[in-house]
């Protein structure tokens, strides 16, 4: 049924609902699922490929979950989604051009400083604060770079469009949880697009970490409208301080 024993992909399923609900709250779920896979005997093309597969459907319950609760109206933001997911596609198309290990050294310094932020900028809540870039100029510029990184590499992909949002767009936590959904959706799809000739895609048990990523999705994205910025904001430090050391541990412990 699985294209790996059972027992592995039951653990796998159960890693998929906890990177669901961190993932609707804060971002940081492929901090879950990535090594999950990786540890269950997944190629790095199977793990990326399987993970996009899954992730997808987590981000689009959470997106969904938000915008029934009105923090993010779909119908406007149809230039952001369609922007992020040819941005996505075209970073997992120029994946072989950048070697990882770049990537690996830049990223934890970048996490860090982002955990940083979030930790210490204060007046960090719901409420809307200035708006840096106006939304064509950020549609065009920041949703593509963070978008195409999704599809190069992955990791802090959430925490990046948070910042992004919220240091940028001038949304407040909740307000940016919701848009981040959107985009990150879409980048999701466009590199998953990508990767499915390639036939590294786990159907069997990726559709079922799929099932398990819509109910985490769906509790996270309640939980966060029910709490707000005071469960959003030590979550987004946790998950990039999380992602950062797991990034500094793989390059030196390689």
């Amino acid at each position: 049924m699985f294209e790996l024993a059972t027992h592995l992909a039951l653990l796998l399923i159960l890693a998929a609902f906890i990177a669901g609900f961190v993932d609707a709250i804060a971002g940081g779920g492929g901090l879950i699922s990535v090594p999950a896979l990786l540890l269950a005997g997944a190629s790095p093309l199977e793990t990326l490929a399987t993970n996009k597969l899954q992730g997808s459907f987590g981000a689009g319950t959470a997106m969904i979950t938000y915008a029934r609760a009105g923090h993010v109206n779909l119908r406007e933001q149809g230039f952001v989604a369609a922007t992020a997911l040819l941005a996505g596609a075209c970073g997992a198309f120029f994946a072989y051009l950048i070697p990882a290990e770049i990537l690996r050294m830049v990223m934890p310094v970048i996490l860090i400083a982002i955990a940083l932020f979030f930790a210490f900028k204060p007046g960090l809540t719901d409420a809307d604060r200035h708006q840096r870039l106006s939304k064509p100029v950020f549609t065009f510029t920041a949703v593509p770079l963070i978008a195409a990184y999704d599809g190069l590499f992955g990791p802090g992909t959430g925490s990046f469009f948070m910042l992004a949002f919220v240091l940028l767009a001038g949304m407040g936590l909740l307000k940016a949880t919701a848009h981040t959904k959107v985009a990150n959706l879409a980048s999701n799809i466009g590199s998953l697009l990508v990767f499915i000739p390639s036939g590294h895609v786990w159907w069997m048990t990726g559709g079922c970490m799929a099932l398990a990523q819509i109910a985490g999705a769906a509790i996270g994205a309640r939980l966060a409208m029910r709490i707000g910025a005071g469960l959003i904001k030590p979550l987004l430090v946790l998950t990039s301080t999380g992602m950062a050391l797991r990034l500094i541990w793989q390059a030196y412990s390689g």
